[in-house]
């Protein structure tokens, strides 16, 4: 059968001959909310029912709110109170720039005036509208009437008009909705492993960076000492990173390049944003000439060096472990460069990213607005540092295989995440029938 006897074109594209495009409000009744007087304790005090508020909708599924109201703000305010199976939108908020926060609530919830919520009638699926929305979110947040310049709202009256396309029975609208809940529950199981893998790295970089444990082969007997860092095995010294690094800012003068300077092709000029995972980015690299490298007094990486950042974002940091790696930092980075014999790469990194570390940063860089560090603060870091080179490797060598597990789930959950849109995108417009 030809494409045009199967599908029907209409104003959002192309559905199945025998779906309907309906607006939102064909598809339940709509409800706003409103916020009970503050100063009517009746209305607050050993409240039970959740409130909720545009700051609440932070997941698809809403079981609770931080704030309570009692039944007797229920009957004697504006507010509105909504069944289970509700689904809730945020209508009037700042997020709006950004995106339409849309979510089911899992119990019974009153809603604020910065919410529209939809009771959806019998005749519909509320799994299947709510992930209708989900997925409209874009084009409603594109294509919407919108008015306030502060906060910005989008007009109810607009919202209840949107266009939408229903399957011509409830049945198959649920079998959609099952078919993008096991799709859900996928993704929540990937990012529920992921949480668990990171907390057992933490767990692990606590007992290894410290000595609290140590590999089979490597001091086996050694009785712990007590350190300003704590406990540590005896064996084990506490230099600063001044004594087993050296530090290089960038070229900071008369040198230092300009956007004139950047060309397309060349050696890298690395800033802040190019620091990610632990690694150099090239997306949105900036490059200069090798004449311009030339010129710059400092600055320049190598491989082994490790670049760290000392304003903005501060404590990122980037591995250069490519053997032919070269380039150029601006000046919000510093180059740490290891001692070799004295202190592994890797060792340095998982250092860099330990909970000590972190509390140095605190500890040294104030409590400014805008926080920084300076190359001298930097080098009076503390490490707890093993006594062969051997050890940190086989220390950092087990808490890369638990980065590697942490990365291979990651990317599982990015393949699961597109799997999940082109299925609503396949599903939502009835390209694959489910029944």
């Amino acid at each position: 059968m030809a494409v045009s006897e199967v599908f029907k074109q209409t104003e959002i594209g192309e559905i199945p001959r025998d779906w309907d495009v309906l607006t939102l409000a064909n598809v339940g009744e709509w409800k706003g909310g409103a916020t009970p007087s503050m100063q009517e304790s009746l209305f607050w005090k050993n409240g039970t029912i959740p409130w909720i508020s545009s700051g609440d909708v932070k997941s698809v599924y809403l079981y609770d709110a931080p704030m309570k109201i009692t039944d007797e703000a229920v009957k004697k305010s504006s507010t509105t109170l909504m069944p289970a199976k509700s689904i809730v939108t945020v209508t009037r908020s700042g997020i709006l720039r950004k995106y339409f926060p849309v979510a089911m609530t899992m119990v019974r919830m009153a809603i604020n005036q910065d919410i529209k919520a939809l009771k959806v009638n019998t005749k519909n699926s509320p799994s299947f509208i709510l992930y209708l929305l989900l997925w409209s979110s874009p084009r409603i947040l594109a294509t919407c009437m919108k008015s306030g310049t502060t906060v910005e709202s989008v007009e109810f009256g607009w919202l209840k008009s949107f266009p939408v396309p229903l399957p011509p029975t409830k049945a198959e609208q649920e079998a959609i909705a099952e078919a993008l809940s096991d799709a859900d529950g996928l993704i929540e199981s990937l990012e529920q492993l992921i949480a668990k893998k990171r907390q057992i790295k933490q767990g692990a970089m606590q007992e290894l960076l410290t000595g609290k444990r140590r590999l089979p082969g490597f001091g086996e007997n050694v009785q712990t000492k007590a350190s300003f860092l704590g406990e540590l095995p005896e064996d084990w010294r506490t230099p600063t990173l001044d004594t087993i690094c050296s530090f290089e800012n960038g070229d900071r003068g008369i040198n230092y390049p300009s956007k004139s300077d950047f060309k397309m092709f060349g050696i890298p000029f690395v800033n802040a944003g190019h620091l990610k995972g632990k690694a150099i980015s090239q997306a949105g690299m900036d490059y200069i000439t090798t004449e311009k490298y030339e010129q710059l007094g400092g600055g320049k990486f190598k491989s082994g060096d490790v670049l760290f950042c000392l304003r903005g974002s501060l404590g990122k940091f980037a591995l250069v472990k490519e053997e032919t790696a070269i380039g150029a930092i601006a000046s919000s980075l510093i180059i740490i460069r290891p001692q070799k014999g004295l202190l592994d790469i890797d060792f340095l990194g998982f250092y860099l990213e330990s909970t000590h570390c972190k509390n140095m940063i605190d500890l040294l860089a104030g409590g400014a607005a805008q926080p920084n560090l300076g190359g001298q603060d930097l080098g009076k870091f503390y490490i707890a540092l093993p006594p062969t080179l051997d050890e940190q490797i086989a220390i950092a060598n087990i808490l890369a295989d638990l980065d590697n597990e942490v990365t291979e789930l990651e990317a599982k959950l990015t393949k699961a995440r597109k799997i999940k849109q082109g299925m609503m995108q396949e599903l939502l417009t009835g390209r694959i029938r489910l029944i």
